[in-house]
This record gives C-alpha cells, sequence and structure tokens, in this order.
C-alpha cells in the first residue's frame, strides 16, 4: 500500500469500502484555466501528472482567436480571475497578446518552467502588469533548491536557467510564486520550506512566495513511483459537512479548464476523457462526479491549482 508522502489536510479513508462516489456543484465559476501551450513543453519532467513533453501533442496550442470568445463568455458568467498553463506558455508564440486580451478583464497567472524568461520578455511583461488595472501573477516551478536536487527531476541544466528567470522577473519588478511539489517530500517539510525561502532572500528577493504541491499519481508520475491504490478513491461518505456544499473546498466547485478541444473540469483531468464536460463553458456547469482517484488526492491534501 502507498502511504502519503506528507501530513494531509484531511482525514484518510482507508478502507475500501463500497460506496457511492458523490458529485460536485459547480457553485460559482471564480477561475478560468486555458491549457495555452496544450502538452507541448520544452521539458519532460519525470513527475508530470499530464505527461508533457517537446513530442505530447495530445492538445495543442492555443491561438487568441481560439480563445477570445471564451473570454467573452467568461464576463457573463461572473469568473473573477484567469490562469494559463500548458506545457510551457511561452512556447506559445502569442502568449503575450493573450494576456494582453485577458488583463483588459481581469487579473491573469501564467504557470511557466521559467527557461524562455529572458530579460527582454520579463521587461515586456512588466509593461504589461504596469498598463493594466489587474494584476499580472507569474509562477515558475522548481524541484528542488538547487541543481543536485532539482535536475534529477526537470533535467540537466534546467535549475540554473530557472532561478535566473525567477531572478530577472524580480528585477523587473514582478514578484514571481516559486512553485515546488513533493517528488521530493523533503521539499514540503518544515525544513525544506525555510530552506527555500532563505534561498529567495538571499538572492535579494525581499517578499518570498513559496507554493507547496502535492503531486498526482498518474501521467509520468505513475511511471516514476506507482498509480494510485484501489482505497484511494472518494466516497460519499467521506464528506466531513453534509449538505451541498460538502465539496465546496475542491477547486472544481470553482473553476473549469478550457483546451483546444472542448472545456473540461479542472487543470488535473485534461488527459481523462469523462472529465470533458463540453464545448462551451456553458456546457460544462452541471454538477460533475468525483470518481477519479485525482479527486482523492484534491480532498485529502487540501489542493488548489490557484496561486
Amino acid at each position: 500500500m502507498t502511504t502519503p508522502s506528507a501530513t494531509p489536510s484531511l482525514p484518510i479513508t482507508y478502507s475500501p469500502a463500497a460506496g457511492r462516489a458523490p458529485k460536485v456543484e459547480l457553485r460559482s465559476l471564480d477561475t478560468l484555466w486555458f491549457q495555452v501551450a496544450g502538452t507541448v513543453c520544452n521539458l519532460a519532467c519525470n513527475h508530470c501528472f499530464i505527461s508533457c513533453s517537446p513530442t505530447n501533442h495530445t492538445h495543442e496550442f492555443m491561438s487568441l482567436v481560439e480563445i477570445e470568445p471564451y473570454l467573452s463568455e467568461a464576463i457573463g458568467l461572473g469568473v473573477k480571475e484567469y490562469y494559463f498553463t500548458g506545457g510551457e506558455p511561452f512556447l506559445n508564440p502569442e502568449m503575450e497578446e493573450i494576456l494582453e486580451a485577458t488583463l483588459r478583464q481581469g487579473p491573469a497567472s501564467v504557470l511557466t518552467n521559467g527557461l524562455l524568461l529572458d530579460q527582454e520578455r520579463c521587461e515586456r511583461l512588466a509593461a504589461l502588469s504596469g498598463s493594466s488595472c489587474y494584476s499580472l501573477d507569474l509562477r515558475v516551478s522548481l524541484d528542488g533548491y538547487d541543481a543536485t536536487t532539482n535536475d534529477p527531476i526537470r533535467g540537466e541544466g534546467t535549475f540554473e536557467r530557472a532561478f535566473d528567470g525567477i531572478l530577472r522577473l524580480n528585477g523587473a519588478g514582478l514578484n514571481p510564486v516559486v512553485t515546488v511539489t513533493e517528488a521530493d517530500p523533503e521539499m514540503g517539510s518544515a525544513g525544506g520550506r525555510q530552506r527555500f525561502l532563505d534561498l529567495l532572500r538571499s538572492s535579494g528577493i525581499a517578499h518570498p512566495r513559496l507554493k507547496i504541491l502535492p503531486v498526482f499519481n498518474i501521467g509520468a508520475e505513475a511511471e516514476r513511483t506507482s498509480s494510485y491504490e484501489s482505497w484511494q478513491r472518494l466516497r460519499e461518505e467521506d464528506a466531513t459537512v453534509e449538505g451541498p456544499e460538502a465539496w465546496d473546498h475542491l477547486q472544481c466547485s470553482a473553476c473549469r479548464m478550457v483546451t483546444d478541444q472542448g472545456v473540461w473540469v479542472c487543470p488535473i483531468l485534461v488527459n481523462e476523457p469523462t472529465a470533458r464536460m463540453g464545448e462551451t463553458i456553458a456546457d460544462t456547469l452541471a454538477p460533475f462526479k468525483l470518481d477519479h482517484p485525482a479527486c482523492w488526492t484534491c480532498h485529502v491534501y487540501g489542493v488548489s491549482c490557484r496561486t
């Protein structure tokens, strides 16, 4: 039996006893995600839950023309913030134009590996942020606080290049969020967190921002370690409160994900056909059945992909 690498935020149900999978209602559409780079990435991290790589074309780039109708639809549905991920978003040649359009109507965040954040791009991003009344956040992924701990997961030379991108963003006036997974359990420990914060402060980042996420045992991570056990499934009896708000702590109660192939329930399940909910955002407002094991991770660890 696989045991979690960190202390969960909620009690774990270890019994594989039969029970119905619960459904989560979309209580409010606060957050809209775009798989703007598809599954195309300049890295092939060995823990990537959607197995992104330079050759993975399961999902393709989204153009500004494809994204604009979703942005228009989002206004009427009350979306409060927008997130862009991939793959690597800055491989998309229209990424900055997409951000410019998005920042006219709401705050935006980009999840990036940091390798394409040269000085000129960081300055342009800072100018975009400065010209908008909405915020622009950049989240840069690392999986260790030096090359020895990071590069075996993300690839040789990636720590130095990503950290340079972090420093360039900070120098341009954009304080990035450093996102770290628990691919190495030490990274999520109190000592690991403190070591990250000390590293960022010592590098001139006065107010470091750090986000720790558990790994999902799907995609490349399932091959690196193991897939989910049979007991790692949500059941209605796992709810900690009663009523329709029982699953409101899950991000799928307040978000949807857009790819080049339609709209999906969340950023985690874009490779799961049953998680595709429709062509338009309006098609996806119905409840979603939490019968994928990744839903268990979100519930037990209190996961939110939001910044």
